[in-house]
């Protein structure tokens, strides 16, 4: 199939701008509706990046919505079950929710058919564990063989025409509205070809966000520095692992294949020090859990390290005609709760519901629509956003308050129940509810108050209380605006 053939001499019903982990699953989604789409993307040889690579199980279900969680196939993928939490040494299980306590799956008319909303039998993935397990699941995997899954998915679709190129313009009509986008090919130049709706799913960095709004423009304040570590055991097999202290900076660490482990360590300003090596072997080494040392120590002399930096976004309305800005694009959150791909494949969801059966030609009706998908993700949106910026607040403390609230939060997570089953369905976003988030934090913030009393005892009691009081100021501080900045946003 030839990438440069495409035909510009007819208006297709959407372009897609980006063949990411998004751009497929909206391509293939229109398609499925009946859809005539072009998706162009720079390069479609298989990407060598290390974000992108663990999906919660909000994740998994919207590809089974898409019809597309056959992805995950054969690529080597791991299965993930749930979370280990450690914190200076201690360690607490958090295990995925049970699916009998969650939202039954919606599946999309017209995308879902021939049993494409379940997982195939490979040598990791069994329909088994993802289809007959009573929990959830999520999945980690090398995101390049991920990714080519998904565009060989695209590939196939009989109304979908794939096109190697550079997008170097979106076209505007003299009423402001986009037309269609400018594509340099190679061998063929710059050619314009013209669509009803363009979407915008170049993701982290984006060329393209700023047609929606030139302020829409995302904020940069920490990193994470990663490594690969291979042939290496978990603390927990199948569970991702968050490494918590009062001396260092949070630490993920997850396996992406059977022989190759990620390891992502926090750093926090948005440019990391030239020597990383030795900020490594200083701030990050020492408190690496024995199972890893020997791969971490291999991993760090052979100095092959990649720093990502940790973008925030707030989503902004799709209110330009012609125009859909969606996936990290149009909405980023920090990168700690693992969450990017399954707020974006949840609002690939939504926006089908919302968008997916209407004549493309009827313009004002699909902005009226795109205007109301905006407040219709809110909640979905809101809750896993919200959520990482907290929680990396929280365990990356530097301050007294803070690090009481990181204390609290462990603490409050090792009572079990409830304080481990119900913010667990907000990481593997399957609960989305903005109060029960805002009720869970603030009874994380009062069991620190509680835990910073019965250290202090009944001498101390006066100097707790008031330390209580900023231990809440402290809270509110760091929760409620981006609480408000992502629902009145």
């Amino acid at each position: 199939m030839s990438l440069t053939d495409a035909d510009n001499k007819i208006t297709y019903d959407a372009i897609i701008i980006g063949a990411g982990v998004i751009g497929p699953c909206v391509a293939a989604g229109l398609a499925r509706k009946g859809k005539k789409v072009l998706i162009v993307e720079r390069e479609w040889t298989q990407p060598d990046r290390i974000v992108g690579e663990l999906m919660q199980p909000g994740g998994v279900r919207a590809l089974r919505s898409l019809g597309m969680v056959q992805a995950i196939n054969n690529i080597e993928a791991q299965p993930v079950t749930g979370y280990t939490v450690m914190f200076n040494g201690e360690k607490v299980s958090i295990p995925y929710p049970y699916k009998s306590d969650v939202a039954p799956l919606l599946k999309l008319d017209g995308l879902v058919h021939d049993g494409n909303d379940q997982v195939l039998d490979d040598k990791y993935i069994t329909r088994k564990d993802f289809e007959e397990d009573e929990r959830e699941r999520g999945v980690a995997f090398v995101h390049g063989k991920f990714l080519n899954n998904l565009r060989d998915i695209v590939k196939n679709e009989p109304n979908v025409k794939c096109l190697q190129g550079n997008c170097i313009e979106i076209l505007k009509s003299e009423h402001n509205e986009v037309v269609g986008a400018k594509v340099d090919i190679d061998n063929r130049g710059k050619i314009d070809f013209k669509a009803n709706i363009t979407f915008i799913c170049d993701g982290i960095f984006s060329h393209f966000r700023k047609e929606l709004n030139p302020k829409h423009v995302p904020t940069v304040d920490s990193s994470f520095v990663g490594m690969a570590l291979y042939h290496t055991e978990l603390p927990t097999e199948q569970h991702g692992h968050v490494i918590l202290g009062n001396n260092h900076m949070p630490i993920i660490v997850y396996k992406v294949s059977p022989t190759e482990t990620r390891i992502l360590c926090a750093y926090n300003s948005s440019k990391v020090t030239k020597d990383i090596k030795s900020w490594m072997i200083k701030d990050v080494q020492p408190y690496i859990p024995k199972e890893l040392s020997q791969s971490f120590n291999a991993a760090l002399n052979s100095g092959k390290y990649r720093a990502m930096p940790n973008s925030y976004l707030p989503a902004r309305q799709n209110d330009v005609i012609g125009l859909c800005v969606i996936g990290d694009a149009l909405n980023m959150r920090h990168p700690l709760t693992g969450g990017g791909m399954t707020v974006g494949l949840n609002d690939v969801v939504l926006m089908l519901r919302k968008i997916g059966d209407l004549d493309f030609n009827d313009r004002a009706t699909v902005l009226d629509e795109l205007l109301d998908f905006h407040y219709d993700k809110k909640n979905y949106d809101t809750v896993i956003n919200v959520l990482s910026i907290a929680l990396y607040s929280l365990f990356a403390a530097e301050s007294k308050n803070l690090k009481a609230l990181q204390r609290g939060c462990f603490r409050y997570f090792q009572r079990g129940g409830d304080c481990v089953n119900v913010p667990v369905q907000f990481l593997a976003g399957l609960l989305p509810s903005p109060f029960q988030l805002t009720k869970v934090f603030f009874s994380v913030a009062i069991y620190s108050v509680y835990l910073n009393i019965q250290e202090r005892g009944f001498l101390g009691l006066p100097m707790a209380l008031l330390e209580g009081i900023m231990i809440l100021i402290t809270a509110v501080k760091v929760f409620t605006p981006f609480l408000l900045g992502e629902m009145m946003g």
